[in-house]
């Protein structure tokens, strides 16, 4: 007898690819990038949900209802809206996700199905490019956070000496910030897991204990609740909610794309399917429905309505609250950024030259990029935020995933061949590694999604924006408040229709 575990479960259509099979040697090929074994897919339902509840748990997820609210909902509207966004962009997760558990392959080698084994660069750098500014954001926002927190427990520090216009304790605290993200995603995706296990709970239980103390301040909700829409049910609501839903859609669009990057380590497609589902729209959906009762809260203590988290625990003087809420914040935001914004681009970096940049390099690039990026300025306005930043990017990633649903779903029902994922001149290779089918179904859709984008009349009759009033390509305007659907859908269409006329059996 020998004292030896026994081997693991085979998920359910799984498929690995062997020592014998594997293109070790290949260009397009290291080992961050080469299909997850069997024995590595571990991530359970749990992980999964964890994962959810880390990533949504964040400042920027608690303030998506205040957008709304500002814009006329009322705060049933607001959370009706958000649940509805995040049950949609479900479904694109479920469906690029279900490579992960199968395959064992990131998001980029995925791409290369559809666009070639050299054409993947193209989605992975538009990917990569909004990961790397999106970390950028959520560190400046985190380190704004410790900033305000660490200066009401010690006192004097938005008085420091300015550097670049901030004081030079709050780029002290982003620096640091950054560094301890760094640190961790540098110790690879099972340090993730483990930070994620422990932080989700964490998280959760620092938003209830937010949402207790105002109420006890408080003695129950205040006006907020009961304040009516000034939109009402008919046009007016629904001008609001269409461009409203595809801006809360484009908040999780990203992931809609990269998903894989995580599914790759699941035990099965049970485990990545009910993970997400009980994990992103039902904690999107109480996120916000938290916030809400707790602005309310602070509307009945402050008499005004406080959206901010960390300016509203900065409203204590017990050391303890502080202190808890400062841990909270930063283990909040560190748990969604290192995750949702430096996995990502790490693995599309490496898929730019697999040779030179290990996903551990592709980490450091994303952190260096995110800084030169200058995330204190893409955050200054909401106008450029929110028009420029959501819009356009919802739009362009929704085109990405309409093509990786297509060729994955439709052409190919599901059926890869992963060692020609690896090497040139296989099924993959297409054009000189180009597939252009997908490269114009990009184009098209990209077009059609953001071409019509558009900047709003302020109350003075000034300008809100970057773009033209009536549109970058004024016939497209009415096509722009709904640019994640039309990008993913005319993609999509696009690309089965030029593929159709292939003469090449893609089952086979």
């Amino acid at each position: 007898m020998t004292d030896t575990a026994p081997p693991p479960a085979i998920p359910s259509g799984a498929v690995e690819l062997t020592a014998d099979t594997y293109p070790a040697g290949s260009r397009y090929a290291n080992d961050d990038l080469r299909p997850v074994p069997l024995a590595e897919r571990r991530w359970t339902t749990y992980n999964f949900v964890a994962l959810w509840i880390g990533m949504a748990h964040c400042i920027p997820s608690w303030t998506l209802a205040s957008g709304l609210v500002a814009l006329g909902m009322d705060w049933k509207q607001a959370v009706l809206t958000i649940a509805l966004a995040n049950v949609i962009v479900l479904l694109p997760m479920l469906l690029t996700g279900h490579a992960g558990p199968k395959y064992g392959i990131p998001f980029p080698v995925l791409a290369r199905a559809s666009f070639g084994v050299r054409g993947a660069n193209l989605p992975a750098v538009v990917r990569a490019a909004v990961a790397c500014c999106w970390f950028g954001i959520q560190t400046w926002i985190g380190g704004q956070g410790i900033f305000v927190l660490l200066g009401k427990i010690f006192g004097g520090w938005a008085d420091a000496a300015k550097v670049g216009g901030y004081p030079w304790t709050l780029w002290l605290c982003f620096v640091v910030f950054w560094l301890i993200e760094l640190a961790i995603i540098y110790r690879g995706m099972d340090t993730l897991r483990r930070f994620e296990n422990w932080a989700a709970p964490f998280v959760l239980v620092g938003a209830v204990v937010l949402l207790i103390w105002i109420a006890h301040k408080a003695g129950g909700f205040g006006p907020l609740l009961h304040e009516r829409s000034t939109l009402g049910w008919g046009a007016g609501f629904w001008k609001v909610f269409f461009p409203g839903l595809m801006g809360m859609i484009g908040f999780w669009s990203t992931l809609s794309l990269n998903i894989p990057d995580f599914t790759r380590f699941g035990k099965g497609q049970r485990a990545q399917m009910w993970g997400q589902t009980l994990g992103l729209p039902t904690t999107m959906t109480l996120f916000a429905l938290m916030s809400v009762l707790v602005t309310a809260g602070s509307q009945q203590v402050y008499g005004v309505a406080i959206w901010d988290p960390v300016e509203l625990a900065g409203k204590t003087d017990n050391v303890f609250g502080l202190l808890f809420a400062l841990i909270t914040v930063f283990v909040a935001t560190i748990s969604v950024n290192v995750a949702a914004n430096v996995v990502s681009p790490a693995y599309d970096l490496s898929h730019l030259a697999p040779k030179l940049i290990s996903f551990r390099t592709g980490a450091i690039i994303t952190g260096i990029v995110g800084v030169l990026v200058m995330p204190w300025k893409l955050t200054s306005t909401p106008e450029l935020y929110i028009f420029t930043w959501l819009g356009v990017v919802g739009g362009l990633l929704g085109t990405v995933a309409g093509i990786l649903i297509a060729d994955y779903w439709i052409v190919r029902r599901t059926v890869l061949h992963l060692a020609d994922l690896y090497v040139a001149g296989g099924r993959y290779w297409y054009a000189a590694g180009w597939n252009w089918r997908a490269v114009v179904a990009f184009v098209t859709g990209g077009v059609l999604a953001v071409g019509g984008s558009y900047s709003t009349l302020d109350g003075k009759g000034k300008k809100a924006g970057p773009f033209p009033v009536d549109g970058i390509i004024p016939f497209l305007r009415p096509l722009a408040d709904y640019g994640w659907a039309v990008g993913l859908a005319a993609s999509l269409i696009v690309y089965v229709a030029l593929m159709a006329g292939k003469q090449r059996d893609m089952t086979m």
